[in-house]
C-alpha cells in the first residue's frame, strides 16, 4: 500500500484571474500563483499543480460561477475537485482577506 498523496490545492475564483495555492497534508504553504481565466489559462494551473507532485483533491471556490471552469479543466485531468463554501464577509474582516489565503 502507497501513502496517500501529500499535497492539495486550492483556488480562489474570480472573473478575470484565479490564484492557485499548493499545500502540504499537514497545512504547510508550498507555493501559490495567479492565472488567467482562459482556457490556456486553465491548462497551464492544471500543469502547475500537477509539477508540485500527486494531489490528494484541489478545493474550489465558487464551482457553479466563476470557478466553473477550471473545475472542469480539472476532473478532465482526472484531480479530484471539492467547492469551497465563501467565507461569511464578517470571518472575511476577522482574518484580513488576500487572495492567497483564500485559496
Amino acid at each position: 500500500m502507497t501513502d496517500a498523496p501529500g499535497r492539495f490545492g486550492g483556488i480562489d475564483s474570480h472573473k478575470d484571474t484565479i490564484h492557485v495555492a499548493v499545500i502540504t497534508k499537514v497545512c504547510q504553504h508550498v507555493e501559490d500563483k495567479e492565472f488567467p481565466t482562459t482556457q490556456a489559462g486553465y491548462r497551464r494551473t492544471v500543469a502547475w499543480l500537477i509539477g508540485h507532485g500527486p494531489l490528494a483533491a484541489v478545493g474550489v471556490e465558487g464551482t457553479s460561477s466563476y470557478g466553473r471552469g477550471i473545475a472542469t479543466e480539472l476532473t478532465g485531468a482526472g484531480i479530484r475537485v471539492v467547492e469551497v463554501n465563501r467565507t461569511r464577509p464578517a470571518e472575511r474582516r476577522k482574518q484580513g482577506r488576500t487572495d492567497a489565503l483564500d485559496a
